[in-house]
């Protein structure tokens, strides 16, 4: 799988960018609005916390470091992909890279106080996502926070986009109550989840207004989050 995306590596956004195009909106302003729902919900669960350890699992070629930089002491990104990862580094030199396999995170137990998984976990062989799931556990510290985004199943136009993006073609795409279920079982506590672009949230209102639409399983995509 490694050498999949390897192979897009150079040219990852404007891959993604043809197979959104009929939404008429681009790779960029789907980062930005993800990356502010990882901020809001930092500021809601870890307010009093300082200094925080960011761990992004799939990283690819680091899109949303420079969007979550001033947020975090530290971002630490993972990927099997090496290409992606090296590409990662040129673009970010403060933020600490690594290859893996895709099986056993390269961290100690307890390394990290967020982390999160953005559309990646449909790319893991259904058999592993749980231990996927454990991973980000156990490289948590207690009181940490994990989110997992993905592309919502019960969404045609996100199914659209999926099928006409080539690196997508693997992709087992997971429903809300899966992914809950799979952080529940991890042994995460106060799993809960949203719906996310259930509107294009282009200003601060239209945002407002998506995260009032998140009870709803229309949205784009979703995220669930959980405390270890």
């Amino acid at each position: 799988m490694g050498e999949v995306f390897d192979a897009y590596e150079g040219n990852y956004a404007d891959t993604v960018n043809r197979s959104v195009s009929f939404t008429g909106l681009d790779v960029d302003f789907f980062t930005r609005v993800k990356a502010r729902y990882i901020r809001q919900i930092v500021d809601a669960e870890l307010a009093e916390a300082e200094g925080l350890d960011l761990l992004d699992i799939g990283c690819g070629v680091g899109n949303y470091h420079g969007l979550l930089a001033e947020h975090f002491q530290s971002i630490t990104g993972v990927d099997i992909s090496r290409a992606s990862v090296e590409k990662a580094g040129e673009r970010h030199p403060d933020v600490t890279y690594r290859h893996y396999e895709g099986e056993v995170l390269p961290f100690s137990d307890g390394s990290f106080d967020v982390a999160y998984t953005i559309c990646v976990m449909h790319h893991v062989p259904p058999g592993n996502w749980a231990r996927f799931v454990c991973e980000a556990h156990r490289v948590l510290r207690p009181g940490g926070v994990f989110l997992v985004f993905e592309h919502n199943p019960w969404n045609p136009l996100t199914r659209r986009a999926v099928n006409q993006c080539p690196f997508d073609a693997d992709a087992v795409l997971l429903s809300r109550p899966k992914t809950v279920s799979l952080l529940s079982e991890a042994g995460f506590c106060d799993v809960t989840a949203r719906s996310i672009l259930t509107l294009p949230p282009l200003n601060d209102i239209l945002f407002a207004a998506d995260g009032l639409l998140g009870r709803l399983p229309f949205g784009g995509q979703y995220y669930v989050q959980g405390r270890k």
